[in-house]
């Protein structure tokens, strides 16, 4: 049985009869990497101070660690840990000392907070800037910083929002890579709120599509794709050495094949849409009535086509809900 640590069940937040968050469902399971994807002002940053118990909802339901966030806010605190887009350190502290300060807030004592916060830095790969001020700490580094503060407390549920905000592309990727190393590492669950496509698509077991206060859509990028491009969410296209199709019938027969209604076709390459993978078939078909392959290639949907379609789909309905 699938253990969910992150439930919310009908969550809504209202300011001057606007739902900012609309009736909002989530099941997120231990040890995965979620995603929440969307626009600034589409209430991910309300979704996440309710679930942390900063705001009370106007009515739902949020639970952490099995523990409801509105009546018992101190219980979800302990469990979880928040990374905000900008994390706030002492400057004229050194980040050792930032983080030994954080960990005696957080009830240990000297000795404990400074073994603890030495091997936090070293997780996060700070270990060389140990004794160096925060103030000469880049942008990379206070968010890494960030993390290690977060990771002091030894949370189950770690909540982050925005956390590449500044940093540079190669920073990214290295900050990217180390949070999904430690989830996979220490069974962390980790809420990852972000407008950034390409990210959440690199570290994200799952992924949301929240808008307007809205999640239109969730699961893993092939089931999005399948959702959103229910007749053509695989296109197959195949170069040959011949034109196609050498007869009639092979046309028909492969289209029959695929359960597909057109073939598009470009000199001797041709494309198929269909609604799931029939690559193998299609090639033992061609490989069998004499054709000559080339090459095989697959379309994948990414997460920025998927994206895309649904603000299509917005822009043409009143009412966009969830799939």
């Amino acid at each position: 049985m699938e253990t969910h640590i992150i439930e919310l069940n009908g969550l809504t937040k209202r300011y001057g009869g606007i739902n900012v968050v609309d009736h909002l469902d989530l099941s997120i399971k231990k040890g995965e990497v979620f995603g929440l994807l969307g626009p600034n002002g589409a209430g991910k940053t309300t979704t996440i101070l309710m679930m942390l118990g900063l705001i009370e909802p106007t009515s739902g339901i949020s639970k952490v660690c099995g523990h409801n966030s509105t009546s018992n806010p101190i219980d979800i605190k302990r469990k979880v840990g928040y990374m905000p887009d900008r994390v706030g350190f002492y400057d004229d502290m050194t980040g050792l000392g930032n983080l030994i300060y954080i960990g005696q807030l957080n009830g240990l004592n000297k000795f404990e907070a400074k073994n603890l916060a030495i091997e936090m830095m070293k997780t996060v790969g700070l270990e060389k800037a140990l004794n160096s001020k925060t103030g000469t700490y880049s942008r990379g580094m206070k968010q890494r910083l960030g993390l290690a503060d977060v990771l002091i407390k030894q949370p189950e549920v770690i909540i982050m929002d925005e956390p590449t905000l500044g940093i540079d592309p190669s920073g990214i990727n290295d900050f990217l890579k180390l949070i999904k190393k430690l989830s996979y590492e220490q069974g962390l669950t980790v809420l990852l709120s972000s407008h950034h496509l390409n990210q959440v698509q690199k570290i994200c077991d799952r992924v949301g599509i929240f808008v307007k206060g809205k999640l239109l859509a969730q699961g893993h990028i092939e089931q999005l794709s399948e959702q959103l491009f229910p007749q053509t969410s695989h296109q197959i296209q195949i170069s040959l050495k011949e034109a196609f199709p050498k007869t009639n019938g092979d046309e028909q027969a492969l289209l029959q094949l695929v359960k597909a209604k057109h073939i598009a076709k470009n000199n001797n390459n041709i494309q198929v849409d269909c609604n799931k993978d029939f690559t193998p078939q299609i090639v033992k078909f061609l490989v069998d009535k004499n054709y000559s392959i080339t090459g095989v290639h697959q379309k994948n949907y990414g997460l920025e086509d998927i994206y895309q379609k649904y603000f299509e789909n917005k822009k043409h309905s009143a009412d966009y809900g969830k799939i």
